[in-house]
């Protein structure tokens, strides 16, 4: 617990939080840019290894990853009453948004438009990918070692190896070449104890099935669309797969955690009551787990092999995050106007200290004006 926390500091972490949930568009990716953004480089709330240590140790657990960095890092600034606060302000605004969104959809039967903002956005969000990996440079080129092991878990990726086993790849690399270079016997208590994330039992009908999603979904919020598909689409056809498309595509545009999709696709099935049962049955394992973050991070603290894994996890993780960087810019630098505006972005986030949130209402404005 750090000198002088109190409400003071809860209330610092409600308000940064709320306002990277209200700006947050682009998915985890660009929430761990902001959060490194805000947190690091502007607060200086921790240091870089610290900050991609929790990185790495919230890329391990179940749920959505971006969310329960969030929580690490409250956790980290003011106790247990920090991760709830944090948490719960990086969710809400954007259940508020797309239950909005939910409710016009279901009342009116059209797909809210999202190539409008996508346009202007995605370049934005891009940029401020691209810069969080340049300043979290020196966590991938500390060493040869820890470069290796990042060229490896961008390999892993690129032969379709779930991003669990490519960042539990990564940290028995990094323990296995530390053990060699000590010439002693190092035990793994670190490994087991990193994955020993458990299934949190199910509720009731619609919660039920959201808590099992949220238990059980390893890596980003993208993987949702297969277990939705499975368990709503497939197995019980509470939704049809359009509505199940146009559902990911809201939690993708929309602010915040990506698994605030639940919200819209609990609304479909039974309106406020089908959004609020899915909403708490995805993100409470998750409040759950995060807990289990401080706990990795102690372990990291007191053992050498531990710290290994970590440190191979956390270079896994970062090199995870330049696919995606590459993957945005794909997607999202379209034409000479979109390049534009990404490069002149990069360049106001790296020389100047622009807030990135303006950048992000700068994107906003040219995609409606563009598009209009």
């Amino acid at each position: 617990r750090r000198v002088g926390v109190g409400r003071r500091s809860l209330g610092e972490l409600f308000r940064l939080f709320v306002f990277l949930g209200t700006i947050g568009v682009g998915g985890p990716a660009a929430h761990v840019a902001l959060m490194h953004e805000h947190a690091v480089r502007r607060r200086g709330w921790m240091e870089e290894r610290e900050f991609s240590a929790l990185v790495g140790a919230t890329a391990l657990i179940p749920g959505p990853n971006s969310t329960e960095l969030a929580m690490a890092i409250g956790h980290r600034r003011v106790g247990p009453k920090g991760l709830i606060v944090a948490g719960l302000a990086f969710i809400a605004p954007a259940v508020l948004i797309v239950g909005v969104l939910a409710f016009a959809y279901a009342e009116y039967g059209a797909r809210p438009a999202v190539d409008d903002l996508r346009y202007g956005v995605f370049p934005v969000v891009t940029a401020i990918v691209v810069v969080a990996l340049v300043r979290l440079r020196s966590v991938i080129v500390g060493s040869p070692l820890i470069a290796v092991i990042a060229v490896g878990a961008i390999a892993l990726n690129a032969l379709g190896v779930h991003e669990v086993f490519t960042l539990l790849a990564s940290g028995l690399a990094m323990l296995a070449a530390k053990s060699i270079a000590d010439a002693r016997r190092v035990s793994l208590p670190a490994v087991v104890a990193l994955i020993a994330a458990t299934v949190v039992p199910g509720f009731w009908r619609i919660a039920a099935v959201f808590v099992e999603i949220g238990s059980l979904i390893f890596g980003s919020g993208y993987v949702l669309l297969a277990f939705l598909d499975s368990h709503l689409v497939q197995d019980r056809g509470w939704i049809t797969a359009q509505q199940l498309l146009d559902a990911v595509a809201i939690g993708q545009v929309t602010p915040g955690p990506v698994f605030t999709t639940a919200t819209f696709v609990g609304w479909q099935v039974s309106s406020i009551g089908g959004a609020l049962a899915a909403t708490l049955g995805i993100f409470a394992p998750a409040f759950v787990f995060a807990f289990l973050v401080g706990s990795v991070v102690r372990l990291v603290e007191r053992h050498a092999a531990a710290r290994h894994v970590l440190d191979g996890v956390a270079t896994g993780s970062i090199a995870l995050m330049a696919v995606v960087a590459v993957r945005l810019m794909d997607s999202s630098v379209t034409d000479p106007l979109t390049a534009g505006v990404l490069a002149v972005s990069a360049a106001l986030l790296l020389f100047t200290r622009l807030n990135s949130a303006w950048l992000i209402v700068g994107g906003v404005a040219l995609g409606l004006a563009v598009r209009a």
